[in-house]
């Protein structure tokens, strides 16, 4: 971590020049005067947003120097930020910056400093996707949460409240001020195979009250973003891979798609990142929304009345390169409205795309000074120009305290939802039911940190008085496999299994498990939509993620410790007709 000295004289210059009457709060003069003062290319470096490989922004391992090299040209993040300025960077699990919370804070103290030694230097603008449940990027021991869809299924704007303000506060305190959350989609197509369980539901009232009260609690701490303008939940094709067109009439965004955005408008969001799907009604172009002047500055800008930080979705997806080029891209972007220029494939391409097109005349260095000034506006907000480094105490005073963690484990009771209870098959008891055996599905850890499920129901459930051993299936079983798990439940008084957008091998499991005659009690530790496909499992919980605290909770549940309370905030379509709704929105069993 740097020293009290480097960072003093680091950041001295830059709150000198922020100064406001004895504040480093700044105004537009003062922001203004600062982006006179930069170069071209540290303008241009200011809007873009870059992963790098590494748990060190100076000192790396071999093997992400390597990957930087290789993707980037640069050893590490200092190097990032000494070639290129950049304005942000975005931490991901799966390039190495998120070991944990002192790591990620020295991490973010390292990348303070090596922007703040440049020549006008500026901080950086730290950022991640920490929606919790299944996005999550910095994982225990900071306090995780239920997602979207969970927090949905529980109903409840104060637990939206108190989770954007205690994952706030942790996110802060290692150094990150933007988190690209939460999801504004409203989740009407149950085979949406990118949104799904990150939304809050199907409702577009009860979306939008969450996503208010969950940017009210962010940004008590840091910017929150509403994700993925214009709306992204009407989708059966994943972005990341293609390029989804929605079919909504003008009419039907208005009463649908829009209004949690506006919602987030009005509770003052603070950044909003844009969608790369095809909206004919709104714009008939065929170009991604992303790049859509009249989506992005006609309705979000013009319409709607945003003039915060628009940042688009990574500008590595499939769904914003199929029709233009990594060079035209991140210049039709900016020429649409955007403001921040996320994670592109390469960076030096699209650098030195939007260098060209200020020198050609195609873009207006007003027109990068326009965004610049909404980036440090974030900024001032942010207070990271007085503040731009966090403390060690800091971290070890906020992350994973023993509050935040009972805080969630109070909202995951009262998220898991009670689909099904046959003759009262649910709650098991100890007595009864000593003996269970927990079969499923164990998808890898969201941040790498939790699970596997199977391991913690098991563990759960034998320190509720259980005696219970996990058998993982996996998410496509083999006949070998099933054979095995049916012949050890017979050595069970009970069976739990866990199904993840369910198979047809996890459903034959399941279907020879209740074929025992041992009692079985079914979670849907993803899309609750699998219910629909087990229509003889005698118990069905729904727990909309795979992480411990929902799972430990719906341990809780299956024990009678605490009663189901959630509903569903999605309804769930027959399995035969999908017009036919088998359980509606606010279906919800209890005892």
């Amino acid at each position: 971590m740097p020293s009290r000295r480097t960072v003093l004289a680091a950041t001295a210059g830059v709150t000198a020049a922020l100064a406001v009457g004895g504040t480093a709060y700044a105004d537009d003069k003062k922001l203004r005067s600062l982006i006179a003062r930069m170069t071209l290319p540290e303008k241009v470096g200011q809007l873009f947003v870059m992963r790098v490989y590494g748990h060190s922004a100076t000192a790396p391992d071999q093997a992400d120097i390597d990957l930087n090299l290789q993707e980037i040209g640069v050893r590490s993040a200092a190097e990032l930020i000494e070639r290129y300025r950049v304005g942000g960077i975005i931490y991901f699990t799966w390039a190495h910056n998120t070991r944990d919370p002192h790591q990620i804070a020295d991490l973010s103290n390292g990348i303070q400093a090596a922007s703040l030694k440049q020549p006008r230097g500026l901080p950086v603008l730290i950022s991640t996707d920490q929606e919790h449940g299944i996005v999550c990027r910095v994982g225990e021991p900071a306090t995780l949460f239920p997602g979207a869809m969970a927090v949905g299924a529980g109903g409840s704007a104060q637990d939206a409240r108190t989770l954007g303000r205690i994952a706030g506060q942790e996110l802060k305190a290692i150094g990150i001020r933007q988190n690209y959350s939460p999801v504004a989609d409203v989740n009407v197509n149950p085979a949406n195979p990118v949104i799904g369980v990150r939304s809050f539901g199907s409702e577009p009232q009860a979306v939008a009250a969450l996503v208010a009260a969950e940017v009210t609690g962010y940004q008590r701490a840091v910017a929150a973003t509403a994700k993925h303008f214009p709306g992204h939940g009407d989708t059966a094709v994943d972005s990341h891979y293609g390029f989804p067109v929605i079919t909504h009439s003008r009419e039907l965004w208005e009463r649908l798609d829009a209004v949690p955005f506006r919602a987030a408008i009005r509770a003052g969001i603070d950044s909003i990142m844009t969608a790369h799907i095809q909206f004919p009604a709104l714009d008939p172009s065929g170009d991604p929304a992303t790049l859509s002047h009249p989506i992005l500055t006609g309705i979000l800008r013009g319409e709607l009345g945003y003039d915060g930080v628009v940042v688009t979705d990574s500008l590595g997806m499939a769904g914003v390169r199929e029709k233009y080029g990594d060079d035209r891209v991140p210049v039709l972007a900016l020429k649409a409205g955007v403001d921040q220029l996320l994670n592109p494939p390469s960076l030096d391409v699209a650098w030195n795309a939007v260098l060209k097109a200020v020198q050609e005349g195609e873009l207006t260095e007003a027109r990068l000074d326009a965004s610049i000034l909404r980036i440090l506006r974030l900024k001032a907000r942010l207070r990271l120009f007085e503040q731009p480094y966090v403390s060690r105490g800091g971290v070890t005073r906020t992350v994973g305290t023993r509050a935040h963690l009972a805080a969630a484990d109070r909202i995951a009771e009262r998220t898991t939802t009670l689909l099904v209870n046959r003759d009262h098959t649910l709650p098991l008891s100890p007595r009864e039911h000593a003996k269970l055996l927990v079969v499923g599905a164990d998808p890898a850890s969201p941040s790498g940190t939790t699970g596997p499920p199977t391991g913690v129901l098991a563990a759960a459930l034998t320190e509720l008085g259980f005696t219970a051993t996990a058998l993982s299936t996996g998410t496509a079983p083999s006949a070998a496999v099933i054979a095995r798990a049916v012949a050890t439940a017979a050595d069970a008084d009970a069976v739990v299994v866990g199904t993840y957008n369910l198979t047809a091998a996890q459903k034959t499991l399941v279907e020879q498990l209740v074929a025992t005659g041992q009692p079985v009690v079914a979670v849907a530790i993803r899309n609750p939509y699998d219910v629909a496909q087990l229509p003889s499992v005698p118990a069905y919980l729904a727990t909309y993620s795979w992480t411990d605290v929902e799972l430990r909770a719906a341990a809780r549940v299956i024990a009678g410790k605490v009663r189901p309370r959630g509903t569903l905030p999605v309804p769930v379509p027959s399995a035969d007709d999908p017009a036919k709704v088998l359980y509606p929105v606010g279906h919800g069993l209890t005892y």
